[in-house]
């Protein structure tokens, strides 16, 4: 064999290009090898650092088996037209390409009638926005939905009580969630609930802010609305196990029964496998991206579909990575999810009955 023979050069080409496909098939089916962490950054006053919050949902997500970096930028107080004069606020926002920013108002400020908030919130929401986005603009914006003073606000007659505030409270940020279409994170509804149906204590004694069982409330409804998953069995920390459990249902139970109202299932995918009573291996897939130029789906085991929604039958049992990839104008992004599906158990053969033994009582004396 010589190195000018055209047979021999053209066999070669065609086994590496066998071997380069061999090698991608390999990689397209193995599970991913590193999954990069989570960033999530809150933008708030003290209802976001009152007691550590963000770091309380970072060990709830943590503790869920979630690679997760959570930061915040938060001062007592502040509008959003004194977080837009923040430079330190801009820094962290421009410090990491973050996933998700948890956005919180001043109670008092999206209490308002959209007259009001069109002129002392939205230019300055606009500029926040403007910045979250230049940064990145595939971050997902959340708007994190505070609660009513326990007995209201009584300056005001239109807030002057914990239900009136609470309900106005809600408007102003269904207003603002209008105006960009964003996500709610319903943190004040949660509360609402868990107030009619328990004697848990949410309230510090200024009647304001959020003791410790409140923090985690927030921190749980945060996880439920993002994850879409119960943060059942989570980290509690210094919160009384029967409080956390309570508080982990409600805030789950809640966001789940209204996802669509708060806009929370947008840019979301469901990755759910089932087994079916005919021993058939099922996954059902669902990505609602509704800026996406195109979206395929990677089923682990060679095949792939193009569709937002698509079930997929696997030929036997074992675990599978499942790849979405999402084309938008921020580019291609690639989400991965694990299925596993086990063999039903083999009935265990019952082991045949030995003949019980009679004794002979007819011995002879």
């Amino acid at each position: 064999m010589t190195g000018n023979d055209p047979i021999n050069t053209v066999l070669l080409k065609k086994l590496f290009s066998f071997l380069v496909v061999l090698f991608c098939v390999t990689l397209a089916n193995a599970a991913p090898t590193e999954v990069e962490p989570m960033n999530v950054l809150f933008i708030g006053n003290s209802y976001t650092h009152m007691n550590k919050m963000p770091k309380m949902f970072e060990k709830v997500a943590l503790s869920k088996g979630v690679r997760i970096n959570v930061e915040m930028s938060a001062k007592s107080s502040h509008t959003f037209e004194m977080h837009s004069k923040r430079p330190e606020m801009f820094n962290k926002i421009n410090s990491k390409k973050w996933d998700y920013v948890v956005l919180q108002g001043f109670s008092r400020e999206l209490s308002r009638s959209p007259e009001y908030m069109d002129t002392a919130s939205i230019p300055f929401i606009n500029t926040i926005l403007d910045s979250i986005y230049g940064n990145n603009p595939c971050t997902n914006v959340l708007l994190y939905m505070t609660w009513g003073y326990k007995e209201g606000y009584e300056p005001r007659e239109e807030i002057n009580t914990y239900e009136r505030m609470t309900d106005a409270i809600r408007r102003g940020y269904e207003y603002v969630s209008s105006m960009y279409g964003l996500p709610i994170i319903p943190v004040g509804d949660v509360w609402k609930e868990l107030r009619a149906k328990s004697k848990v204590n949410l309230y510090e004694k200024d009647f304001q802010h959020p003791t410790l069982n409140g923090s985690y409330l927030i921190a749980c409804t945060v996880y439920s609305a993002i994850f879409k998953a119960p943060p059942l069995k989570a980290y509690k920390g210094k919160v009384r196990k029967r409080n956390a459990k309570l508080i982990q249902q409600t805030a789950y139970d809640f966001v789940m029964e209204h996802l669509d109202a708060f806009k929370l299932t947008q840019n979301t995918l469901k990755v759910k496998g089932v087994r079916t009573s005919m021993g058939e291996f099922y996954v059902h897939c669902e990505a609602n991206y509704p800026r996406s130029m195109a979206i395929q789906w990677s089923f682990g085991d060679g095949n792939v579909a193009d569709t937002s929604k698509v079930s997929h039958v696997y030929d036997k049992a074992g675990e599978y990575w499942i790849t979405l990839k999402v084309e938008d104008a921020c580019g291609v992004r690639t989400i991965n999810r694990k299925v596993t599906f086990e063999e039903p158990e083999k009935p265990s053969r019952k082991r045949k009955s030995r003949p019980k033994m009679i004794l002979n009582t007819d011995k002879k004396i």
